[in-house]
């Protein structure tokens, strides 16, 4: 545990994805696109810890920067499914109150990350999925997102690639809304791209939320681990919070959040021992690929990942900024 002299009273970390992210694959100025957008997020949810914010602020704020980047596979820039449709995932879950909010196969709201938070705090349910959770949306005032609005030239291309490789037919292309230059920084890190972000605030408590545009070419309404509270995303005032990454079957399948958070809480690990036994372990062990975040309520930060990179960032009060993109960085 921390010791409480020296104990953080806010801290955040924050992910952009894992999977084949090498130094070969990334230019120059991608790589400086995702360090900075990292840092931006990150000190952006710092900021509103340092003023006194809730964590569930914080983590809001965040992901709303990340989903408006088309660097990252969530809100503007997700990818496409087979059907050419951005379908769009997302959770979030207060670990004061382990009340959480998910939703599923969203197309046409601006901020999936806020209308889960809205799905936690006032439709009285946990998840809800396509038309209904787009009915309840419009019922609660979300942003809406028109046709085209997630729409990018980069993640289109990689659908065309994907399905011209399975032999499947390709859809007609979307009308995009806006034109987004910096998508060609885009870098395609496989199947694996989600955003989310743990936070501590001042009061205590922790917090997580993730969301993601799912995985390139998916057919039959597929979701993945991280709208699944215990799976992607997950947390608890007793153990930590956990925001997850990766192929999502696996993490499901295992509960990696929740299971995180249990060997914190039951068995008394370091946060990072607790990551590190999933990730590393148990992940690597069925065969999954992937990564995760978390944060503890006495200020401990971790991650673990078992792919090449993850994009990742983390402060916390009186530490300095730490962003990652390979696996030798900090």
């Amino acid at each position: 545990m921390t010791d409480s002299a020296s104990r953080p009273r806010w801290a955040i970390v924050v992910h952009g994805g894992a999977g084949v992210i090498e130094r070969a694959r990334l230019k120059p100025a991608q790589e400086q696109a995702y360090r900075e957008a990292l840092a931006q997020v990150a000190q952006a949810g710092a900021g509103v810890l340092e003023a006194g914010g809730s964590a569930l602020d914080a983590i809001e704020t965040s992901v709303r920067l990340l989903e408006d980047d088309p660097l990252f596979n969530a809100g503007l820039g997700a990818v496409f499914t087979a059907e050419g449709r951005n379908e769009l995932d997302a959770a979030i879950m207060d670990g004061a109150t382990l009340g959480a909010g998910a939703v599923a196969g969203v197309t046409r709201t601006r901020h999936p990350i806020s209308l889960a938070r809205a799905v936690m705090e006032r439709s009285g349910h946990v998840m809800l999925i396509g038309e209904g959770a787009e009915a309840f949306a419009r019922h609660d005032g979300q942003e809406a997102a028109g046709p085209g609005a997630f729409f990018t030239e980069r993640r289109w291309r990689s659908l065309v690639n994907f399905l011209t490789a399975e032999g499947l037919p390709i859809p007609a292309k979307p009308q995009a809304t806006r034109d987004n230059p910096k998508a060609e920084l885009a870098h395609d890190e496989g199947k694996h791209g989600t955003v989310g972000v743990v936070a501590l605030d001042m009061a205590g408590h922790v917090a997580a939320g993730t969301s993601t545009g799912g995985v390139t070419g998916k057919r039959w309404g597929r979701v993945g681990d991280s709208p699944v509270i215990g799976a992607g995303t997950y947390a608890s005032d007793r153990a930590c919070a956990v925001s997850a990454t990766g192929a999502g079957e696996y993490f499901i399948r295992l509960g990696v959040a929740q299971a995180i958070c249990a060997l914190v809480e039951l068995k008394g690990l370091s946060l990072q021992a607790a990551v590190d036994e999933v990730v590393q372990d148990r992940l690597t062990a069925l065969g999954g690929d992937g990564g995760v975040i978390a944060v503890a309520p006495d200020g401990q930060m971790a991650w673990s990942f078992n792919t090449s990179g993850m994009y990742r960032a983390r402060i916390a009060e009186g530490r300095p900024l730490e962003v990652g993109v390979y696996k030798d960085d900090v």
